[in-house]
């Protein structure tokens, strides 16, 4: 389910970018933090391309300091054909050793707004991560491309001392300590060390020309919370969500899941000499957590403004809605496309929290808390047609030849999960609380993005549910997971074996199997503390 049926055959090109990862301590907001970098960016560089053409980067793990692999997965890409560029360790691929390099090519198969990240654990929490763009057809017409605009919560602490307290039980849920826009912040430090910090560090800064149409291509880079962006005295046309075009609407706040993107156009209708605050708040409301800062600010300048000034404009009130995405029948694809009026099988999985045998808190995915092996990855396993000794911990669910899957979520747990499904695009038939009654939502074109949020439970410990579907024609094994770091990693993640039948003719790139044999030498003399899911 591309964003057209056809990539188109014009002008197709390589796009070749080489990635060196390391760490440093950097201060994003003024407080210093050991943090990894690319290039020694934070975030990293961005990735640009034409719809069409093929992408390669380059990735050499250049951490000295901490032992710990690392991989790069391309949210959103749908890996046709490719599915052992999707960078998700012990899945299609064991993690890049220390001092090795690893080179991924893929076809950039939907164009629009994507982002890459670490798939190892939590990892890209700490800065390893950045924005990617697919140029390609738009549906409505602007004039000046703004780029990229990550939004990110943010922690002053490491992603692995965040999930060693985590899995107590009770858990103790990390700390926000601040909300970034392109990886600037404000904080005030007083509330810390002020020796390793420094007062207003610096926000990022726009450039509105009066009367322009403006694209923004907004990214929930973070690990933990629903981002609500919004301008003020600005309105919001959303024109995209994630890799899909959709039917213009206008809005004053946009909500975005982790991982999810939303495309907008903003019409510079301001005064000619103004400054104003763009804003994006962290829902509270909507997670188990406690954030010292959950608002971030970056300032636009108009051509006849102060850029030293700080605005003095009003932000625009919202409402948590219950920790949705916008109504479903709302965002209405631009492209349609509809779904067979019966999927060929349907299965149903129930989202629980318990402990497990060591009293850590996990999450379970119809009764089963995943886990992974970085030495022994699924896909190759999947394509040698060898299953019978893969682990229940895997979570692997077998799809067989079925041309079409719909997936019933339940969740019976009170925060929110931002679903995310690698290889596809799915539809999102239906949302909300008890039993679902069959409804689709705008039957003949239903939404569809490679991410979406599923509500919390209800008070009264009602189930929420979301309802997706898929078809199969994309073979290949395909994590299905909640987006939220401390949740994947706590085990909330699945496997979709997708036609197995015809996986079995593909073979296993020559690079992939080398840095395996890499990593597999590597960790025979270097122990891996690996205190979570893996991912």
């Amino acid at each position: 389910m591309s964003n057209i049926a056809i990539v188109p055959r014009i002008y197709w090109a390589v796009r070749s970018y080489k990635f060196s990862v390391s760490r440093a301590i950097k201060a994003p907001d003024g407080y210093q933090k050991r943090v990894i970098l690319i290039n020694g960016q934070f975030p990293g560089p961005l990735i640009e391309a034409n719809w069409g053409d093929t992408i390669e980067v380059t990735v050499t793990n250049d951490i000295e300091d901490t032992a710990e692999g690392v991989t790069l997965h391309w949210h959103g890409q749908p890996q046709h054909l490719s599915p052992g560029e999707d960078g998700v360790p012990g899945v299609s691929q064991c993690p890049i050793p220390p001092g090795r390099s690893l080179t991924y090519r893929f076809r950039a198969e939907y164009f629009g707004t994507g982002w890459y990240h670490s798939h190892v654990s939590g990892q890209y929490t700490d800065g390893l991560y950045g924005p990617m763009v697919i140029y390609g057809p738009t549906q409505v017409p602007y004039d000046i491309d703004l780029g990229p605009v990550m939004l990110s919560d943010y922690s002053h602490t490491s992603y692995y001392d965040i999930l060693k307290s985590a899995y107590l039980f009770p858990p103790v849920f990390p700390t926000i300590d601040n909300n970034l826009i392109n990886g600037k912040g404000i904080f005030e430090c007083n509330s810390t060390d002020e020796s390793i910090c420094t007062p207003w560090a610096g926000f990022s800064k726009f450039a509105f020309r009066a009367g322009k149409v403006h694209r923004i291509r907004l990214i929930n880079t973070g690990g933990e919370g629903t981002q609500k962006f919004s301008i003020d005295s600005h309105v919001l046309k959303v024109i995209a969500n994630d890799y899909v075009p959709v039917e213009p609407y206008e809005t004053d706040v946009v909500t975005l899941g982790i991982g999810q993107r939303t495309d907008i156009l903003v019409t510079a209708s301001g005064a000619v000499d103004g400054a104003y605050w763009m804003r994006s708040d962290i829902d509270e409301t909507c997670l188990n957590l406690t954030a010292v800062n959950s608002h971030a600010l970056a300032a636009i300048y108009y051509p006849h403004s102060d850029t030293n000034a700080v605005p003095k404009t009003t932000a625009t009130s919202w409402s948590s809605n219950n920790c949705q995405n916008d109504p479903l029948n709302q965002t209405i694809p631009y492209y349609p496309t509809t779904p067979p009026s019966e999927p060929a099988t349907t299965t149903h999985v129930n989202i629980t929290v318990g402990q497990n045998a060591t009293g850590e808190f996990i999450f379970f995915m119809n009764g089963t808390s995943f886990e992974v092996d970085y030495n022994a990855p699924l896909l190759p396993i999947a394509q040698s047609g060898n299953l019978s000794q893969v682990p229940v911990a895997r979570n692997l669910y077998d799809f067989g030849s079925n041309t079409s899957v719909r997936i019933v979520l339940e969740n019976f747990w009170p925060t929110v999960h931002p679903i995310h499904l690698h290889g596809h695009n799915f539809w999102v038939l239906a949302s909300g609380f008890g039993n679902w009654d069959g409804t689709i939502v705008n039957s003949g074109n239903p939404q569809r993005r490679d991410t979406h949020l599923m509500m919390p439970s209800a008070p009264d410990g009602t189930p929420s549910y979301l309802v997706v579907e898929f078809n199969t024609d994309n073979p290949g094994v395909w994590p299905m997971h909640c987006h939220t770091s401390i949740h994947v990693s706590a085990g909330l993640l699945f496997n979709v074996l997708e036609r197995s039948d015809l996986l079995q003719s593909q073979v296993t790139p020559t690079s992939m199997q080398d840095n395996c044999k890499a990593w597999a030498a590597w960790t025979s003399k270097d122990f891996v503390d690996q205190i979570d899911s893996g991912l």
